[in-house]
């Protein structure tokens, strides 16, 4: 099931050129006041929102896909975990480049090294929503990825059973202003972390690791 948020924060199950608002799916979710929860509610009801989903779909109005605002699937992510220097040319790149890696030599160390990275929360903006760049004077770059979306609480999962944590999927697209400072503070400035267009189902990747660029 492809899940998007578009317009003022609607629900929309994606088929095709065509979006079904579902927003009526969400009516059980708990209405919270102060102080908010710190992670998202969609994705923690997701089982029961999906079935929801399901009993409304035919009786559901359909939208044309274009032409839609579409905001980050994902609301209100309890934290953005990152991995640097996972793309081997680019760090290459970087090594023989002054402007890219700007004396800063975090930037040429491997992902084994560097571990993770956290950027924030408030970065986060949908496909439909633009970029707006910082620091115009510097480089800015951008490197496309596949977005995990963890759909319960975990801790100390072994990597045989750490599929079995995940909700789905989604493509991210993470903005880096290169430059001497930590790397989260250059990485975290407002519409620096792009994730949509929507969140695909974890059933419908089962193998994440064998993912290919369409031929289209």
């Amino acid at each position: 099931m492809r899940l998007c948020r578009f317009g003022d924060s609607r629900l929309g199950l994606v088929e095709g050129s065509e979006v079904t608002d579902v927003t009526a799916a969400l009516d059980f979710l708990p209405a919270y006041r102060y102080p908010l929860p710190g992670y998202d509610l969609l994705i923690a009801n997701l089982d029961e929102v999906i079935e929801r989903v399901r009993a409304i779909t035919a009786s559901s109005p359909a939208l044309p896909l274009e032409g839609l605002k579409l905001l980050s699937p994902v609301a209100n992510p309890g934290k953005i975990i990152a991995a640097p220097v996972n793309y081997a040319k680019h760090m290459s790149e970087v090594a023989s480049d002054s402007q890219l890696s700007a004396g800063n030599p975090s930037h040429t160390i491997t992902i084994q090294k560097a571990g993770l990275f956290l950027k924030a929360n408030s970065a986060l903006v949908g496909a439909g929503e633009g970029i707006a760049l910082r620091h115009l004077e510097r480089r800015n770059d951008h490197e496309v990825e596949l977005a995990v979306v963890i759909g319960k609480r975990a801790n100390n999962v072994s990597a045989k059973d750490a599929l079995d944590y995940v909700a789905g999927y989604s493509i991210g697209l993470d903005i880096t202003i290169r430059g001497s400072e930590d790397r989260s503070f250059r990485k975290s400035p407002d519409s620096y972390m792009v994730l949509g267009p929507w969140l695909v189902t974890a059933d419908e990747i089962p193998n994440p690791g064998e993912l290919d660029y369409p031929s289209s």
